[in-house]
Protein backbone atom coordinates (compact mmCIF):
# COMPACT_ATOMS: atom_id res chain seq x y z
CA UNK A 1 0.00 0.00 0.00
CA UNK A 2 2.82 2.22 0.95
CA UNK A 3 6.52 2.25 -0.66
CA UNK A 4 8.36 3.60 1.84
CA UNK A 5 6.97 4.58 5.76
CA UNK A 6 9.43 7.79 7.43
CA UNK A 7 9.14 7.41 11.63
CA UNK A 8 11.14 10.12 13.05
CA UNK A 9 10.93 10.04 17.30
CA UNK A 10 11.39 13.45 18.94
CA UNK A 11 13.45 11.45 21.92
CA UNK A 12 11.80 13.46 25.33
CA UNK A 13 8.85 15.11 23.49
CA UNK A 14 5.84 13.74 26.15
CA UNK A 15 2.64 15.51 25.24
CA UNK A 16 1.33 15.15 28.71
CA UNK A 17 1.15 13.26 32.34
CA UNK A 18 -0.48 9.80 31.78
CA UNK A 19 -2.94 8.56 34.13
CA UNK A 20 -0.27 6.73 36.20
CA UNK A 21 1.89 9.64 35.92
CA UNK A 22 1.28 9.98 40.02
CA UNK A 23 3.04 5.96 40.77
CA UNK A 24 6.30 7.15 38.56
CA UNK A 25 6.35 10.63 40.52
CA UNK A 26 5.95 12.76 37.60
CA UNK A 27 2.37 14.00 38.19
CA UNK A 28 1.82 17.41 36.51
CA UNK A 29 4.68 17.11 33.99
CA UNK A 30 3.74 17.89 30.32
CA UNK A 31 6.73 18.39 27.92
CA UNK A 32 5.40 19.95 24.99
CA UNK A 33 2.62 22.23 27.26
CA UNK A 34 5.07 23.26 29.75
CA UNK A 35 7.87 24.00 27.62
CA UNK A 36 5.61 26.32 25.39
CA UNK A 37 4.44 28.13 28.48
CA UNK A 38 8.40 28.73 30.27
CA UNK A 39 10.26 29.07 26.69
CA UNK A 40 7.71 31.67 26.51
CA UNK A 41 8.31 33.90 30.11
CA UNK A 42 12.72 33.26 29.39
CA UNK A 43 12.67 34.65 26.00
CA UNK A 44 9.46 36.65 25.51
CA UNK A 45 8.17 35.62 22.47
CA UNK A 46 6.47 32.29 21.48
CA UNK A 47 7.89 29.18 19.78
CA UNK A 48 7.42 29.02 16.30
CA UNK A 49 6.66 25.83 15.02
CA UNK A 50 4.72 25.99 11.97
CA UNK A 51 4.57 22.71 10.22
CA UNK A 52 3.98 20.74 12.86
CA UNK A 53 1.17 22.77 13.89
CA UNK A 54 -0.45 22.23 10.43
CA UNK A 55 -0.48 18.81 12.07
CA UNK A 56 -2.56 19.64 14.84
CA UNK A 57 0.11 20.62 17.70
CA UNK A 58 -2.22 23.06 19.04
CA UNK A 59 -5.23 20.67 18.64
CA UNK A 60 -3.40 17.85 20.66
CA UNK A 61 -1.97 19.94 23.36
CA UNK A 62 -2.40 23.29 24.85
CA UNK A 63 0.88 25.04 23.52
CA UNK A 64 1.18 28.62 24.26
CA UNK A 65 0.83 30.96 20.78
CA UNK A 66 -0.08 27.65 18.70
CA UNK A 67 -4.10 27.51 18.50
CA UNK A 68 -5.80 24.61 17.32
CA UNK A 69 -5.65 24.61 13.39
CA UNK A 70 -8.87 24.62 11.53
CA UNK A 71 -9.91 21.77 9.07
CA UNK A 72 -8.84 22.21 6.08
CA UNK A 73 -5.84 24.47 6.71
CA UNK A 74 -3.62 22.25 7.88
CA UNK A 75 -2.65 18.69 6.89
CA UNK A 76 -2.45 14.84 7.98
CA UNK A 77 -3.64 13.62 11.37
CA UNK A 78 -3.00 14.04 15.17
CA UNK A 79 -3.48 12.19 18.39
CA UNK A 80 -1.33 10.71 21.20
CA UNK A 81 -0.70 6.96 22.75
CA UNK A 82 -0.72 5.56 26.11
CA UNK A 83 2.49 3.40 26.95
CA UNK A 84 1.44 0.35 28.62
CA UNK A 85 5.04 -0.86 29.11
CA UNK A 86 6.12 -0.72 33.16
CA UNK A 87 8.84 2.12 31.94
CA UNK A 88 9.72 5.52 30.98
CA UNK A 89 12.75 4.71 29.26
CA UNK A 90 13.91 4.59 25.71
CA UNK A 91 13.85 0.96 25.57
CA UNK A 92 10.93 0.17 26.72
CA UNK A 93 9.21 3.14 24.59
CA UNK A 94 10.57 2.03 21.09
CA UNK A 95 10.39 -1.64 21.87
CA UNK A 96 6.73 -1.06 22.54
CA UNK A 97 6.41 1.02 19.56
CA UNK A 98 7.24 -2.17 17.67
CA UNK A 99 4.73 -4.53 19.15
CA UNK A 100 6.77 -5.58 22.26
CA UNK A 101 5.71 -3.90 25.58
CA UNK A 102 7.59 -4.27 28.15
CA UNK A 103 5.51 -6.00 31.03
CA UNK A 104 7.73 -6.51 33.77
CA UNK A 105 9.93 -3.54 34.42
CA UNK A 106 13.97 -3.70 33.70
CA UNK A 107 15.95 -3.44 37.15
CA UNK A 108 16.98 -0.59 38.52
CA UNK A 109 19.62 0.41 41.32
CA UNK A 110 19.11 3.94 42.51
CA UNK A 111 21.21 3.75 45.38
CA UNK A 112 24.63 2.24 43.08
CA UNK A 113 24.80 -1.40 41.89
CA UNK A 114 26.17 -4.10 44.65
CA UNK A 115 29.56 -4.33 45.25
CA UNK A 116 30.31 -7.44 44.36
CA UNK A 117 28.56 -6.95 40.48
CA UNK A 118 31.22 -4.04 40.12
CA UNK A 119 34.48 -5.87 41.70
CA UNK A 120 33.55 -8.43 39.40
CA UNK A 121 33.47 -6.29 36.01
CA UNK A 122 36.72 -4.28 37.48
CA UNK A 123 38.60 -7.54 38.15
CA UNK A 124 36.96 -8.73 34.29
CA UNK A 125 38.88 -5.50 32.76
CA UNK A 126 41.65 -4.99 34.78
CA UNK A 127 40.84 -1.82 35.91
CA UNK A 128 42.20 0.76 38.69
CA UNK A 129 38.40 0.60 40.32
CA UNK A 130 35.80 3.01 39.51
CA UNK A 131 34.51 6.13 40.46
CA UNK A 132 31.24 7.00 41.80
CA UNK A 133 28.87 4.00 41.22
CA UNK A 134 25.69 6.11 42.08
CA UNK A 135 22.28 7.77 40.38
CA UNK A 136 23.73 10.63 38.96
CA UNK A 137 23.31 13.67 35.78
CA UNK A 138 25.68 12.73 33.32
CA UNK A 139 26.90 16.83 33.40
CA UNK A 140 26.99 16.88 36.74
CA UNK A 141 28.99 13.85 38.02
CA UNK A 142 31.84 14.99 35.05
CA UNK A 143 32.38 18.51 36.67
CA UNK A 144 32.33 16.04 40.32
CA UNK A 145 34.60 13.53 39.12
CA UNK A 146 36.13 13.93 36.00
CA UNK A 147 39.90 15.49 36.82
CA UNK A 148 39.92 12.43 39.27
CA UNK A 149 39.12 9.93 36.77
CA UNK A 150 41.90 11.43 34.33
CA UNK A 151 44.55 11.19 37.20
CA UNK A 152 43.56 8.20 38.44
CA UNK A 153 42.46 5.97 35.20
CA UNK A 154 39.51 4.73 36.99
CA UNK A 155 35.88 4.91 34.59
CA UNK A 156 33.31 6.52 36.15
CA UNK A 157 29.99 4.43 37.08
CA UNK A 158 26.62 6.02 37.46
CA UNK A 159 22.90 5.30 36.61
CA UNK A 160 19.55 6.92 36.81
CA UNK A 161 16.30 6.28 37.46
CA UNK A 162 16.23 4.39 34.66
CA UNK A 163 17.46 0.36 33.84
CA UNK A 164 21.07 1.80 32.89
CA UNK A 165 24.51 1.43 33.60
CA UNK A 166 26.55 4.35 32.18
CA UNK A 167 29.84 4.52 31.87
CA UNK A 168 32.00 8.23 31.29
CA UNK A 169 35.74 8.23 30.61
CA UNK A 170 37.47 10.75 28.51
CA UNK A 171 38.06 10.15 24.92
CA UNK A 172 41.75 11.02 24.88
CA UNK A 173 42.98 9.64 28.59
CA UNK A 174 40.88 6.49 28.71
CA UNK A 175 40.97 5.93 24.89
CA UNK A 176 37.81 5.78 23.47
CA UNK A 177 38.02 1.69 22.05
CA UNK A 178 38.92 0.92 26.02
CA UNK A 179 35.56 2.31 26.70
CA UNK A 180 33.49 0.44 24.13
CA UNK A 181 34.84 -2.41 25.44
CA UNK A 182 34.56 -2.35 29.03
CA UNK A 183 30.86 -1.11 27.99
CA UNK A 184 30.56 -4.67 26.19
CA UNK A 185 32.08 -6.78 29.20
CA UNK A 186 29.13 -5.11 30.98
CA UNK A 187 26.34 -6.15 29.10
CA UNK A 188 26.92 -9.64 29.73
CA UNK A 189 27.00 -8.90 33.29
CA UNK A 190 23.90 -6.54 32.86
CA UNK A 191 22.25 -9.76 31.11
CA UNK A 192 22.01 -11.36 33.73
CA UNK A 193 20.85 -9.08 36.35
CA UNK A 194 18.21 -7.57 33.72
CA UNK A 195 19.02 -4.08 33.24
CA UNK A 196 18.26 -2.78 30.30
CA UNK A 197 21.04 -0.56 28.58
CA UNK A 198 24.60 -0.02 29.54
CA UNK A 199 25.86 3.36 27.87
CA UNK A 200 29.31 4.20 27.35
CA UNK A 201 29.65 8.14 27.72
CA UNK A 202 32.66 9.59 26.12
CA UNK A 203 33.74 13.03 26.69
CA UNK A 204 36.65 15.41 26.51
CA UNK A 205 38.13 18.87 27.77
CA UNK A 206 40.53 19.48 30.11
CA UNK A 207 39.67 22.30 32.54
CA UNK A 208 43.15 22.66 33.54
CA UNK A 209 43.92 24.28 30.39
CA UNK A 210 40.74 26.67 30.58
CA UNK A 211 38.50 23.66 28.57
CA UNK A 212 35.60 22.60 30.30
CA UNK A 213 34.48 18.81 29.95
CA UNK A 214 32.07 18.34 26.91
CA UNK A 215 30.07 14.98 26.33
CA UNK A 216 30.55 14.00 22.24
CA UNK A 217 28.30 12.33 19.98
CA UNK A 218 30.66 9.02 20.34
CA UNK A 219 28.24 7.66 22.82
CA UNK A 220 27.13 3.44 22.35
CA UNK A 221 24.60 1.80 23.67
CA UNK A 222 24.14 -1.96 24.38
CA UNK A 223 21.04 -2.71 25.32
CA UNK A 224 19.41 -6.00 25.93
CA UNK A 225 18.22 -8.14 22.79
CA UNK A 226 14.72 -7.75 22.65
CA UNK A 227 12.57 -10.97 24.46
CA UNK A 228 10.67 -12.29 21.19
CA UNK A 229 10.35 -10.62 17.45
CA UNK A 230 9.13 -7.10 16.65
CA UNK A 231 7.25 -6.02 14.03
CA UNK A 232 10.87 -5.30 12.39
CA UNK A 233 11.51 -8.64 12.32
CA UNK A 234 8.25 -9.31 10.55
CA UNK A 235 9.82 -6.53 8.05
CA UNK A 236 12.90 -7.85 7.31
CA UNK A 237 11.33 -11.63 7.37
CA UNK A 238 8.98 -10.00 4.52
CA UNK A 239 11.66 -8.86 2.52
CA UNK A 240 11.27 -5.15 3.36
CA UNK A 241 14.24 -3.16 3.88
CA UNK A 242 14.76 -1.56 7.35
CA UNK A 243 17.02 0.94 7.86
CA UNK A 244 17.58 2.87 11.51
CA UNK A 245 18.91 6.26 11.78
CA UNK A 246 20.66 7.57 15.10
CA UNK A 247 20.32 4.78 17.61
CA UNK A 248 17.93 2.97 16.75
CA UNK A 249 19.69 -0.24 16.12
CA UNK A 250 21.39 -0.09 19.59
CA UNK A 251 18.16 -0.09 21.40
CA UNK A 252 17.29 -3.11 19.66
CA UNK A 253 20.70 -4.81 19.68
CA UNK A 254 20.73 -4.71 15.87
CA UNK A 255 17.73 -7.32 15.98
CA UNK A 256 15.12 -6.17 12.98
CA UNK A 257 17.73 -3.48 11.86
CA UNK A 258 19.84 -5.00 9.24
CA UNK A 259 21.38 -0.98 8.29
CA UNK A 260 21.97 1.89 10.40
CA UNK A 261 23.26 5.11 9.89
CA UNK A 262 24.98 6.56 13.21
CA UNK A 263 24.64 10.54 13.04
CA UNK A 264 25.84 13.27 15.57
CA UNK A 265 22.87 14.92 16.97
CA UNK A 266 19.37 16.07 15.79
CA UNK A 267 20.83 18.07 12.71
CA UNK A 268 22.66 15.52 11.58
CA UNK A 269 19.91 13.01 11.90
CA UNK A 270 17.83 15.35 9.88
CA UNK A 271 20.36 15.26 6.95
CA UNK A 272 20.72 11.56 7.08
CA UNK A 273 17.07 11.25 6.51
CA UNK A 274 16.77 13.85 3.66
CA UNK A 275 19.65 11.74 1.97
CA UNK A 276 17.62 8.90 1.89
CA UNK A 277 14.48 10.30 0.55
CA UNK A 278 16.15 11.09 -2.01
CA UNK A 279 17.77 7.15 -2.49
CA UNK A 280 15.63 5.26 -0.52
CA UNK A 281 13.24 3.42 -2.74
CA UNK A 282 11.37 1.27 -0.72
CA UNK A 283 10.98 -0.11 2.95
CA UNK A 284 11.20 1.38 6.65
CA UNK A 285 13.45 3.98 7.71
CA UNK A 286 13.22 4.68 11.36
CA UNK A 287 15.13 7.40 13.03
CA UNK A 288 15.23 8.77 16.12
CA UNK A 289 16.93 12.37 16.99
CA UNK A 290 18.58 12.47 20.40
CA UNK A 291 19.10 15.88 21.35
CA UNK A 292 15.88 16.79 22.66
CA UNK A 293 16.51 14.17 25.28
CA UNK A 294 20.10 14.38 25.89
CA UNK A 295 21.30 17.33 25.56
CA UNK A 296 18.22 19.46 26.61
CA UNK A 297 15.47 17.42 28.79
CA UNK A 298 18.29 15.73 31.18
CA UNK A 299 19.59 19.04 31.46
CA UNK A 300 16.42 20.87 32.16
CA UNK A 301 17.48 23.47 29.37
CA UNK A 302 13.74 24.88 28.35
CA UNK A 303 15.60 27.52 26.03
CA UNK A 304 17.89 24.73 24.45
CA UNK A 305 14.68 22.22 23.84
CA UNK A 306 12.48 24.72 22.27
CA UNK A 307 14.83 25.83 19.84
CA UNK A 308 15.65 22.45 18.94
CA UNK A 309 12.00 21.79 18.01
CA UNK A 310 12.21 25.56 15.99
CA UNK A 311 15.41 23.79 14.23
CA UNK A 312 13.32 20.56 13.73
CA UNK A 313 10.24 22.22 12.43
CA UNK A 314 12.63 24.04 9.89
CA UNK A 315 13.64 20.37 8.53
CA UNK A 316 10.59 19.31 8.53
CA UNK A 317 9.06 21.72 5.67
CA UNK A 318 11.91 19.99 3.96
CA UNK A 319 10.60 16.48 4.54
CA UNK A 320 6.90 17.43 3.04
CA UNK A 321 8.58 18.85 0.05
CA UNK A 322 10.20 16.14 -0.41
CA UNK A 323 7.74 13.45 -0.09
CA UNK A 324 5.77 11.39 -3.10
CA UNK A 325 1.80 9.93 -3.30
CA UNK A 326 3.17 6.52 -2.06
CA UNK A 327 4.98 8.02 1.31
CA UNK A 328 3.83 7.86 4.97
CA UNK A 329 4.92 9.79 7.39
CA UNK A 330 4.86 9.20 11.18
CA UNK A 331 6.28 11.81 14.20
CA UNK A 332 6.23 10.41 17.18
CA UNK A 333 8.44 10.16 21.02
CA UNK A 334 9.44 7.23 23.30
CA UNK A 335 8.56 9.03 26.67
CA UNK A 336 8.53 12.38 28.08
CA UNK A 337 11.69 15.07 28.78
CA UNK A 338 9.70 17.80 30.49
CA UNK A 339 12.48 20.44 30.69
CA UNK A 340 10.86 22.48 33.32
CA UNK A 341 9.89 19.50 35.57
CA UNK A 342 12.12 19.02 38.66
CA UNK A 343 15.19 16.38 38.77
CA UNK A 344 16.73 15.22 35.78
CA UNK A 345 15.16 11.92 34.67
CA UNK A 346 12.35 11.30 32.27
CA UNK A 347 8.79 11.48 32.40
CA UNK A 348 6.23 9.13 32.50
CA UNK A 349 3.91 10.90 29.56
CA UNK A 350 1.63 10.06 26.49
CA UNK A 351 3.59 10.65 23.45
CA UNK A 352 2.19 12.40 20.10
CA UNK A 353 1.45 11.05 17.15
CA UNK A 354 1.42 12.70 14.29
CA UNK A 355 0.98 11.29 10.54
CA UNK A 356 0.79 12.32 7.45
CA UNK A 357 0.55 11.01 3.34
CA UNK A 358 0.26 12.93 0.10
CA UNK A 359 -1.99 10.80 -1.19
CA UNK A 360 -4.61 11.06 1.72
CA UNK A 361 -8.96 12.43 1.16
CA UNK A 362 -8.93 13.78 4.46
CA UNK A 363 -8.99 17.30 5.15
CA UNK A 364 -6.63 17.87 7.58
CA UNK A 365 -5.25 18.23 10.39
CA UNK A 366 -7.77 15.13 11.47
CA UNK A 367 -7.69 13.62 14.80
CA UNK A 368 -6.48 9.92 15.29
CA UNK A 369 -7.80 10.08 19.24
CA UNK A 370 -5.82 8.23 21.80
CA UNK A 371 -3.97 4.93 20.64
CA UNK A 372 -3.97 2.72 23.72
CA UNK A 373 -0.61 1.29 22.85
CA UNK A 374 2.56 3.31 21.05
CA UNK A 375 2.48 -0.37 19.46
CA UNK A 376 -0.50 0.60 17.47
CA UNK A 377 2.11 3.15 15.35
CA UNK A 378 4.02 -0.84 14.85
CA UNK A 379 1.30 -2.40 13.47
CA UNK A 380 0.44 0.45 11.56
CA UNK A 381 3.97 0.75 9.76
CA UNK A 382 4.16 -3.22 9.56
CA UNK A 383 0.83 -3.15 7.21
CA UNK A 384 1.54 0.03 5.21
CA UNK A 385 4.39 -1.86 3.97
CA UNK A 386 3.01 -5.79 3.43
CA UNK A 387 -0.61 -5.19 3.64
CA UNK A 388 -0.62 -8.03 6.17
CA UNK A 389 -1.91 -9.24 9.70
CA UNK A 390 0.99 -8.93 12.37
CA UNK A 391 3.60 -12.01 11.75
CA UNK A 392 3.62 -13.17 15.33
CA UNK A 393 0.50 -13.75 17.65
CA UNK A 394 2.49 -12.02 20.72
CA UNK A 395 2.63 -8.87 18.83
CA UNK A 396 0.54 -6.32 20.04
CA UNK A 397 -0.87 -3.16 18.16
CA UNK A 398 -3.53 -2.13 16.47
CA UNK A 399 -3.41 -0.24 12.60
CA UNK A 400 -4.90 2.71 12.19
CA UNK A 401 -3.84 2.66 8.47
CA UNK A 402 -7.41 2.23 6.83
CA UNK A 403 -8.18 5.37 9.24
CA UNK A 404 -5.07 8.02 7.46
CA UNK A 405 -6.84 6.64 3.79
CA UNK A 406 -10.45 7.11 4.94
CA UNK A 407 -12.04 9.67 1.91
CA UNK A 408 -14.05 12.83 3.17
CA UNK A 409 -17.21 12.10 2.78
Amino acid sequence: MFKRVFWIVLDGVGAGELPDASRFGDKGSHTLGNLSRKFKSIEGRDLKLPHLASLGLGNLVPFEGTPPCASGKGRGYYGKAIETSEGKDTTSGHWEMTGLPVEKAFVTFPQGFPKKIVDRWIHENNLPGVLGNKSASGTEILDELGMEHMTTGKPILYTSADSVWQVAAHEEAFGLDRLYQVCLSAREICDEIQIGRVIARPFVGDPRKGVPFTRTYNRKDYSQLPTAATYLDGLVEAGVPVLGIGKISSIFAGQGVPSNLDTHGNEDGMRALLEQMGSFSRGLVFCNLIDFDMLYGHRRDVLGFGKSLEAFDVKLGEVFREMKSSDLLLITADHGNDPTYRGTDHTREYVPVFAYTPSSKQIGPAPLGILNSFADMGATVFQALTNGKAPSSHLKGRSFLSYLQAPTA
